[in-house]
């Protein structure tokens, strides 16, 4: 990962459907992305309490 890079990919699941999880270095938000041929969509991980889900630093990879 280049030092310029915003969002990281931090899981990935499937081949010609993806599905990522995708980390915003830069606030911390996760992002749920998904892919199906020319079709996709991006939406930001959600807690039980409706707040984006953050990734802090004590968690691994």
């Amino acid at each position: 990962m280049a030092k310029n890079d915003r969002f990281q990919i931090i899981y990935t699941q499937g081949m010609t459907e993806l599905t990522r999880i995708l980390l915003d270095t830069h606030t911390g938000v996760l992002y749920l992305q998904t892919v199906s041929g020319y079709a996709g969509g991006l939406t930001p991980l959600l807690d039980e309490t409706g707040k984006p889900m953050r990734w802090s630093r004590e968690d691994p990879l």
